[in-house]
């Protein structure tokens, strides 16, 4: 998704941290809607998958996926699945790449994602 005038500026990656990117298109319109509707818990998370994605220090928030979630393909590589609890409803799903430093957001939104209803 190309950028164009009048889009909100990404922060660039942090010199030795990690770079986040979207791995789906409906995971960018979620990250946009948790934006808008919980700014600064969606910046701790931008703060949190950036810097350490697979070390969480609130697990209640911050925790791998389970059975068939647990991991899932992208670019033809199998990676770890997680989920970031960003509100009492709202979630971020990614998949931490250690060897490439990028955290793929795969699903983001305000609300529960539907396949875990």
């Amino acid at each position: 998704m190309s950028a164009k005038r009048g889009d909100r500026v990404a922060p660039p990656g942090k010199p030795g941290g990690w770079e986040a990117r979207f791995a789906t298109s409906e995971a960018a319109k979620g990250w946009e809607s948790l934006c808008q509707t919980a700014r600064s818990n969606t910046w701790e998370a931008w703060i949190v998958l950036t810097e350490r994605p697979a070390a969480p220090v609130n697990p209640a928030r911050q925790h791998r996926l389970f059975g068939p979630l647990s991991h899932r393909d992208i670019g033809g590589r199998r990676l770890e699945q997680w989920q970031y609890e960003v509100t009492a409803g709202g979630r971020i799903w990614y998949c931490p790449d250690p060897e490439r430093r990028i955290v793929w957001l795969v699903a983001a939104g305000p609300a529960h994602p539907k396949i875990t209803e």
